[in-house]
């Protein structure tokens, strides 16, 4: 991964550094967001941000924790994840806008390149963004039926891989949160494997 990446010109000014995805590298499950947050910006860690927000909204990490997926005493700005990866459609932030859907399409080969690597079961789109794009990638699903809120905690079955998506975690409602929380700790206990080939660890 490029930690100097120059390919999209209007993102290369306003971000603090390149935040590529983070995490365990054998993991079944794959978290993949619009765009790093502002402190994923600041420490090159997908996801990163504060346990709440002014609006009461949670944190993936409080989630993720909760799952038994981080571990709650490790530092903020390294948390660490067990069976769990995280990345975005983008690897740059500007501060004052999303990316453009050319800046998504000029990121693309990375994220392509992290889920061959990852070789994941799972794929978690979190936010409309993201369910869009892995939803035509990987499910035979209309786009046009995969919008949130409806799509929430729900499983979508795909082309190798199931995805489960989730609003993003600042704009959830308690009642949303722990609806995602008990529907994914199900699947964790289900056989969620796909038979795609799946390579030894």
């Amino acid at each position: 991964m490029d930690e100097e990446c120059r390919n999209c010109p209007a993102l290369c000014e306003p971000r603090t550094q390149v935040v590529h995805g983070y995490g365990d590298v054998g993991a079944d499950f794959l978290f993949v967001g619009e765009r790093p947050s502002p402190e994923a910006d600041e420490t090159g860690v997908p996801f990163a941000a504060p346990d709440t927000d002014s609006n009461g909204g949670t944190s993936l990490r409080r989630m993720l924790e909760r799952l038994a997926l981080c571990d709650a005493r490790s530092p903020p700005d390294r948390p660490e994840l067990e069976n769990a990866y995280l990345t975005n459609l983008t690897r740059c932030r500007d501060p004052e806008r999303p990316p453009t859907d050319e800046e998504v399409a000029t990121c693309e080969p990375y994220l392509n390149a992290e889920i061959r690597m990852i070789n994941p079961e799972v794929l978690i789109p979190v936010g409309e963004r993201a369910l869009e794009a892995l939803g035509v990638e990987y499910t035979t699903t209309p786009v046009d039926e995969l919008e949130l809120p409806a799509a929430h905690a729900t499983t979508v079955r795909g082309r190798g891989f199931a995805l489960v998506p989730m609003i993003d975690p600042r704009a959830q409602s308690d009642a949303q949160t722990q609806a995602w929380l008990e529907h994914f700790a199900s699947l964790m206990a289900s056989d969620y494997r796909q038979t795609k080939g799946r390579r030894e660890r």
